[in-house]
């Protein structure tokens, strides 16, 4: 008997700056070979380190306007004084290849997500407390004072969201963090409407 392939799922991964999200969502990846992590455009100039079209698509923020404009963005949004946004068509190709899709976005750009991909998974990152947060942000060492103050300041608009999302993780310590994230992911991958075509035979027996 064939067996009807399972859909590929949307994830979902939000986070204040300094909560750590990038950080676990890079060892997710690394554990879950399977899901493909769609790379966002942005008008914030790259970090130190950061290379265009592996962390971001560094654009200028006319040229982002105008993809906008182009109906380009699966979602987009302002965050920090910058343009974020994911890319319609290497979303739709990646779940057309049957790959799960990880968004690290932002609550913004979540909530657009999930108007659109009922289905989707959404996970929240939070901080253990504030004063780890401004550590964290500051240990970047990459940000100016007003970044920082900027970021603080927006984390609790940030942070007031974390309701809507159907996973909260509290990134306190990181290993422990990272299980939870990959307990989630597979949880999702064996939600009884995905695992019911797999043992049609077995359930039927049990049922009998």
């Amino acid at each position: 008997m064939n067996m009807p392939s399972l859909e590929p799922r949307l994830f979902i991964v939000a986070a204040p700056s300094g909560a750590g999200k990038s950080s676990l969502v890079n060892a997710l990846l690394q554990c879950e070979p399977a899901i493909s992590l769609s790379i966002s455009h942005t008008t914030r100039p790259p970090r130190v380190g950061e290379e265009y079209g592996r962390h971001y698509f560094f654009v200028e923020r006319g040229a982002f306007e105008q993809e906008i404009s182009d109906g380009v963005f699966l979602e987009h949004a302002e965050v920090h004084g910058n343009l974020y946004g994911t890319s319609s068509q290497t979303v739709g190709t990646l779940l057309g290849q049957g790959r799960d899709v990880l968004l690290e976005i932002d609550w913004q750009g979540a909530a657009q997500i999930r108007q659109n991909h009922p289905d989707c998974v959404s996970i929240f990152i939070l901080p253990p407390s504030r004063p780890e947060l401004e550590r964290r942000l500051r240990g970047r060492a990459s940000d100016s004072e007003e970044v920082i103050a900027r970021r603080l300041f927006n984390s609790r608009e940030e942070i007031s969201h974390a309701i809507e999302f159907d996973y909260i993780v509290v990134n306190d310590h990181f290993d422990e963090a990272l299980e939870q994230l990959r307990t989630i992911v597979a949880a999702a991958r064996s939600r009884q409407v995905l695992q019911l075509p797999r043992h049609p035979e077995l359930i039927q027996t049990l049922l009998a």
